[in-house]
């Protein structure tokens, strides 16, 4: 080869590799990488403490793995990545999109249906003789904000809001708490499992155990979030969201106990899906935990869009040759918060779409896929304790994909036997 034909392509190397970094550069989830340790924190903070929460007493009643940097040198920014070296490059995709897809876009869908219900509960206590508004208003409403807001460039632009969701999970969890406690002991209370049968009860237990893989749900985009946070081989970003995550998971702790324990000791098999209807007064503290509730969905809708967001641009730029602009941003954000948007005004069923979410979407990306992939990469010693471990992971996270769907499909359909739509 000619020393005019190396020039040539070192040329065109150097081209390639100048527009991959444009392009990264300009997608939502390797745009910026200058994130700190406690950003980590409430990203995973908004992520995990959400509407499930709400949901943990009713379940009551009815009843990770961080590889971001596992391999030396190489950084997994996206979970579909780490499944690409995992199973290869076309299956890792097939394994792992659609299944996260599921999981950010149901997960979306839920928040739509919890900020609107947000919304109509403020307005019914506020303004308690007005003329009831259709719940397909409010979410409508709901929905406007992120028009605007799913147009942030990437996650490290949207840390004030993901800060302010974070402080408002602890806040509205702990009024929903404390505000049962001050209620007292709901009169005849009874904590025997909800159902009159024992086909009712088995099936509302299979929803409890999706109520509660969907309170569990952060893990889905947790490697997105690391990505945020720079990383060097003297200093990986493994040590700044490890202790991001420790602070996570202690508020996380704060949040998710004593609501399930306090809301289903005070109210028993009478609460309501989302603890927050089952409290009534005073109402001040009630419109101020559901405006908590409405900031902080507002936030986890943003956190789990994001990730949508880059599959869709990362699709049109690299395989599509889009250019990636402003105004294409503009149209498949758009799109993308319409859809969510009808879906939810659609099936507004907060109970049982969180129970189908948890078990059918969640189960797989946040409870026994990472274990897969931590066999397939590292393979353990078998009948080690790490092989061990991970086989049990699996197991029972396959048995609540299957059973946890049932019980919400189940709720689905007894919701919406006396539901019209649009209503």
């Amino acid at each position: 080869m000619t020393q005019n034909q190396d020039q040539d392509v070192e040329t065109s190397s150097s081209a390639v590799n100048k527009q991959k970094k444009n392009v990264d550069d300009w997608l939502p989830i390797t745009s910026s990488r200058n994130a700190k340790w406690w950003y980590s924190t409430f990203h995973n903070v908004t992520a995990m403490v959400g509407a499930g929460v709400l949901s943990l007493p009713y379940a009551m009643s009815e009843m990770g793995w961080y590889m971001h940097e596992m391999v030396p040198g190489k950084r997994f920014d996206r979970y579909h990545e780490l499944g690409q070296h995992a199973f290869g490059e076309k299956l890792g995709l097939w394994v792992v999109v659609p299944q996260q897809l599921i999981v950010d876009v149901g997960t979306d869908i839920v928040y739509m249906v919890t900020g609107g219900k947000s919304l109509q509960k403020i307005h019914e206590l506020v303004c308690p003789d007005c003329k009831p508004i259709k719940l397909t208003f409010f979410i409508l409403i709901f929905a406007s904000v992120h028009f605007v807001l799913s147009h942030l460039p990437n996650f490290n632009s949207m840390s004030a809001i993901s800060l302010a969701a974070a402080v408002m999970s602890l806040s509205y969890s702990t009024i929903a708490w404390g505000a049962s406690l001050v209620k007292g002991i709901h009169e005849d209370v009874t904590y025997t499992a909800r159902g009159k049968t024992p086909s009712a009860r088995t099936l509302n237990f299979f929803t409890a155990l999706g109520d509660i893989a969907f309170a569990f749900a952060g893990h889905n985009v947790v490697l997105e979030i690391q990505a945020t946070i720079p990383s060097t081989p003297e200093k990986p970003s493994k040590g700044p969201m490890w202790k991001g995550v420790i602070f996570a998971y202690v508020v996380v702790a704060a949040c998710y106990f004593p609501v399930a324990w306090v809301g289903f000791y005070i109210f028993g098999n009478s609460v309501e899906d989302n603890i927050l209807l089952s409290l009534e007064k005073p109402t001040w503290l009630i419109v101020m935990a559901n405006a908590f509730v409405l900031i902080h969905v507002i936030g986890s809708y943003q956190i789990y869009a994001m990730p949508v967001f880059d599959m869709i641009e990362t699709f049109l730029v690299k395989k599509m040759n889009f250019e990636p602009t402003t105004t294409l941003r503009f149209v498949t954000r758009n799109i993308y918060v319409a859809f969510t948007m009808f879906i939810g005004i659609t099936f507004p069923f907060f109970g049982g779409l969180l129970g189908f979410f948890g078990g059918f979407a969640l189960a797989p990306t946040t409870y026994y896929l990472p274990c897969i992939i931590w066999l397939v990469v590292y393979k353990p010693r078998k009948f080690s304790l790490s092989w061990w471990t991970n086989w049990i992971c699996i197991v029972l996270g396959v048995l609540l994909m299957i059973l946890a769907p049932i019980g919400g499909l189940r709720t689905i359909i007894i919701s919406a036997k006396n539901y019209s739509f649009y209503s």
